[in-house]
């Protein structure tokens, strides 16, 4: 259903909560207020605009960072008095250069459960560690080594891409699976750092992954 701005639940500052996500991903980068000015600017512009409430006055994300937001959907929730920000974030949301101003996790939380419930499935660890060496790409931080590697070129990330090949290979031997857990993790993190050079979405490997499974289901 396609609501209107009129139709909007503003609470009585003229406020209304809006959480911010990766269009991507679906990771929640942050959450924020818009007022129906910073609303209509950000359909106008398809960049994301904020209303600060410390300042009281309108933000425009990125500004002065340059990790502006591209604006790809807005939802609204079925009371209208809450809304939901798809974007394509121009690189880190949080001040503190985390991609996610969530990046704190509490303490107490789920501590009686069983720590594998607690850990992030694997697609989303893959999207996140994706859209994080695709920031290290655009933004290049001094001292990263995901930078070193990208200033390096596609001979650098290839020769990694093969070492790490080479030492999964040996940790699969020596019948260590903490060690092997280990090599095969740095070489899936050199496989998107190749990936992402060369411009390949995990989407596309998903869906290579898939349309061979087909494949094997209907032999």
């Amino acid at each position: 259903m396609n609501i209107g701005i009129e139709e909007i639940k503003f609470d009585e500052r003229g406020l209304i909560p809006a959480i911010v996500q990766d269009a991507k991903t679906l990771k929640v980068l942050t959450v924020a207020y818009m007022s129906a000015e910073s609303l209509k600017r950000t359909i106008e512009t398809n960049e994301a605009w904020f209303w600060s409430r410390s300042r009281s006055s309108l933000w425009h994300k990125g500004e002065t960072s340059g990790h502006t937001q591209r604006v790809r959907g807005i939802l609204v929730d079925c009371d209208r008095d809450a809304l939901t920000i798809l974007v394509t974030p121009n690189g880190p949301a949080c001040h503190t250069g985390e991609q996610s101003c969530f990046h704190n996790e509490l303490q107490e939380a789920g501590r009686h459960e069983e720590t594998s419930d607690r850990v992030s499935d694997l697609g989303t660890v893959l999207n996140d560690l994706y859209a994080l060496v695709e920031s290290r790409k655009r933004d290049r931080p001094a001292g990263s080594y995901t930078t070193y590697l990208f200033d390096q070129g596609l001979d650098k990330i290839l020769k990694k891409v093969g070492e790490e090949s080479s030492e999964t290979i040996i940790a699969a031997k020596n019948h260590d699976p903490e060690v092997l857990a280990r090599e095969a993790s740095d070489l899936l993190y050199h496989l998107i750092v190749l990936m992402v050079e060369r411009g390949l979405a995990l989407e596309q490997i998903r869906d290579e992954l898939v349309s061979r499974r087909k494949k094997r289901d209907d032999q």
